[in-house]
């Protein structure tokens, strides 16, 4: 027996060694892939020597005589820092991660080849880059010769076994088509199914299932929509349905998006400056998707012949996409427009297209997608009477990406940026400016489609009519200079009338967060940088108050055995805190209440078309929801309940059957739902890694029910408030840090100030590392 245990101690010593062995030569591999910093180093194509300079948290000045060689410098930073994160990105928009991971990828792969976007990208490269082709030139020469430069391959390569595949031109732009998979609905999803669905559907549902606004509305021009007026029983009432009913499985809540951005002008603040504030919401990751820096160099379209532009930066493009020029300052949220159309192609069935040209995708030496691509775009689908259905997507079109935003660089008032804005093409974006004299503006940015008369509506186009779209970037929807002095977009709608006729509906989210940013601006009549800071970290629960009196005086009229008094616990707090209890179960009560509403209004639909039938998303529901739930009328009610109590009553039920498993509901708070993974994208690959590879897994304050909008993985990407000429004062977040590799001294440097909301300084602070770029001899 002894000698069984001796055995088995020298066994597991040897285990120990082992696991310290390996640690310590992945750790000494991470070691080897952390760039150097300090020093000369030569790199050719420059004019002139380039210093690199970085702060305590990793932020980045680029100091250089011109352009081009700025350009370069940034992407030699960006080669050392995100080689593997800027090779993601281009595969993802070129269909090309099974190359690295093999057929776990290939179902995404195939998807995206159907834009076959690496060919397009080719065939319009001039288009893409412009007049900036020399300078892309050497950011693509920069990317190169930093990631060459590291001792040892960025270490995911060494996990995966791979060796980096040289940048090349074209997958600069890829990078920024990447975005548009991002930030735009590039299957179509939710208007395909909605011009299955609304045929199937009285007129009066359709009417409310296409109710395009709420009580929360709060757009910077037009009229609020309002909640949905309810029709009589007269006009429809769904208990006909009864005895058909069917529950609908409730959609997987959506990631409430919360990308906000607002500013105020000049005559609101103490001395004259107009204030922007910008917070991009994106799915989280380490390290975070943009790169901080600086950039200063000479170029004589600027004021006084001299760039010095901050904020931040994508790694895989040139150039900084928002931040602040001394002059202007510049920041976005992603715009719900209408940018994708179905098109029933003329003549095209599935036995014969004689408008389709068949392309062949090879994805892997075993694995090909075949595409059949019209002048209207690839075909996805075909309709019950077998008609083919292509997808019409800006992304298609040549110049639906360029490099145009390199101009704001330069721009040194508002109508500068405005010109920038008409050639400048990205996925549609809210631009919001403010300039150094007290002036701010919103525009729409990035490509609009030209419908033809006729061919605007939402749905199925028909190809005979609707010819193939092109866009436009030039004279897009603005308001300059607004009365009020504030400015304000967040994924909701912002226009009316003819400019959102334009513009479309492509899914606006609720005006929870717009509301309530316009009304914190409307409640000061002076401001600082902290203001819009706090308005950025205001996460007060006012929204779902109204939703926790309705569940209050359900449960007050409810048995005492009720589900409904198992949620009534307490008064709602006033905050989405971490610690919050009854904040989480007012929050599921709501949406459980909303998926059987939901269910109601489609039960024709699903009846008509069959259990397996996609049913679409409705953002704007709580705009028809709300009269349901407060007027409670018995011809609109589920027909699967006997009363909208008994709907209330299963609602709760299944917040306290889901939320109950874990143990009492009075312990279930906000937090243990909103607990951060936010993680290298290789840590799920690295189980016994994942502290090494996450920031630490904390309770988040906030929600995308508040401007403070932040899930586990998914929330503001950065922020930013700065005041143009007055950088030193302004402030920067950044989650994640700005590193992928835990052995590097930057690694998650900022992200705690970012949890908490700690004003960090906008400008980069006092230098620890500097590099100086010389031309190579």
């Amino acid at each position: 027996m002894k000698r069984w245990i001796r055995w088995i101690a020298r066994l597991a010593v040897a285990l120990v060694v082992l696991v310290a062995v390996v640690a310590a030569g992945i750790w000494f591999a991470m070691r080897g892939s952390v760039p150097r910093m300090d020093g000369r180093v030569a790199l050719p194509g420059l004019s002139a020597p380039v210093t690199i300079q970085r702060d305590a948290l990793g932020v980045v000045t680029i100091d250089a005589a011109n352009e081009a060689d700025a350009m370069r410098a940034l992407g030699y930073v960006h080669g050392q820092e995100r080689y593997f994160e800027m090779d993601l990105m281009r595969r993802v928009a070129a269909g090309e991660l099974s190359e690295l991971f093999g057929m776990r990828a290939f179902p995404m792969d195939a998807k995206h080849r159907q834009d076959r976007l690496r060919a397009r990208v080719a065939s319009h490269l001039d288009a893409a880059l412009g007049e900036r082709r020399s300078v892309v030139e050497a950011y693509v020469a920069g990317v190169n010769t930093g990631a060459h430069s590291l001792k040892v391959r960025p270490w995911p390569y060494l996990l995966l076994r791979q060796s980096p595949r040289k940048w090349a031109i074209e997958d600069t732009p890829l990078v920024g088509y990447a975005m548009y998979y991002d930030l735009q609905d590039a299957t179509g999803a939710r208007e395909l199914a909605l011009s299955r669905v609304l045929p199937t559907l009285p007129a009066p549902l359709q009417t409310l299932v296409r109710h395009d606004g709420s009580s929360w509305d709060a757009p910077l021009e037009g009229e609020p929509r309002g909640d949905a007026t309810l029709p009589t029983a007269a006009q429809i009432d769904l208990r006909r349905w009864a005895t058909q009913a069917k529950r609908i499985e409730p959609l997987t809540p959506k990631q409430e998006v919360g990308s906000n951005n607002f500013a105020v002008a000049g005559a609101l603040t103490h001395d004259g400056r107009a204030i922007l504030a910008d917070d991009m919401h994106l799915g989280l990751r380490v390290p975070d998707i943009w790169l901080r820096a600086r950039l200063r160099y000479a170029d004589a379209r600027a004021p006084g012949g001299r760039v010095d532009v901050t904020g931040f930066t994508l790694p895989g493009l040139p150039g900084v996409i928002v931040g602040s020029n001394t002059h202007v300052a510049w920041g976005f949220t992603n715009s719900y427009g209408d940018w994708l159309d179905w098109v029933v192609v003329p003549n095209c069935h599935r036995a014969s297209c004689p408008a389709a040209r068949k392309v062949r995708e090879r994805v892997l030496p075993n694995a090909t997608v075949v595409v059949y691509d019209t002048p209207w775009g690839p075909i996805d689908h075909f309709d019950a009477q077998d008609r083919a259905l292509a997808r019409r997507w800006v992304a298609h079109l040549p110049g639906a990406l360029n490099l145009g935003l390199l101009d704001m660089a330069t721009a040194g008032s508002i109508d500068d940026a405005m010109r920038v804005a008409d050639r400048t093409a990205i996925p549609a974006q809210n631009l919001l400016l403010a300039d150094r004299s007290g002036r701010i503006a919103w525009r729409l940015l990035g490509p609009v489609p030209q419908r033809a008369p006729g061919c605007e509506a939402a749905g199925v186009s028909d190809g005979a009519t609707c010819p193939p779209w092109s866009f436009s970037t030039a004279g897009a929807p603005a308001v300059i200079d607004p009365a009020s002095g504030r400015a304000w977009s967040a994924n909701a709608r912002v226009t009316d009338g003819d400019d959102l006729h334009r513009i479309g509906d492509g899914g606006y989210v609720l005006a929870v967060r717009a509301r309530r940013i316009r009304d914190d601006l409307m409640a000061k009549q002076q401001f600082n940088e902290r203001d819009l800071l706090a308005i950025q970290l205001d996460d007060r629960s006012v929204f779902l108050q109204r939703w926790a009196t309705l569940l209050h005086e359900a449960a007050s009229r409810s048995p005492k055995d009720s589900p409904l008094r198992a949620l009534d616990l307490r008064p709602l707090e006033p905050r989405a805190s971490a610690d919050a209890v009854q904040y989480r179960l007012v929050r599921a009560w709501r949406q459980s209440v909303l998926d059987r509403v939901r269910e109601g209004l489609l039960m024709p639909a699903r009846i008509a078309l069959g259990a397996d039938a996609d049913m679409p998303e409705l953002p704007q529901l709580e705009g028809v929801a709300w009269p349901l739930v407060t007027q409670r009328p018995a011809n609109l009610l589920n027909p699967r309940f006997a009363s909208w109590d008994a709907l209330f009553d299963d609602a709760a039920a299944h917040v306290r059957d889901s939320l109950g498993k874990k143990g009492p509901l009075r312990d279930r708070t906000w937090g243990e739902r909103n607990t951060a993974a936010i993680c290298h994208p290789l840590a799920a690959a690295l189980p016994f890694a994942r502290r090494l590879l996450c920031m630490p897994m904390e309770p988040l304050d906030g929600d995308g029910l508040t401007p403070r909008a932040v899930a586990p993985d998914f929330g503001a990407s950065q922020r930013m408030v700065v005041a143009p000429g007055h950088e030193a004062d302004g402030i920067a977040h950044v989650p994640g840090g700005p590193t992928g590799n835990p052995a590097s001294p930057y690694w998650g440097a900022g992200h705690d100030d970012w949890v908490h909301g700690r004003p960090t300084p906008f400008l980069p602070g006092a230098t620890t590392h500097r590099m100086t770029l010389e031309p190579a001899r």
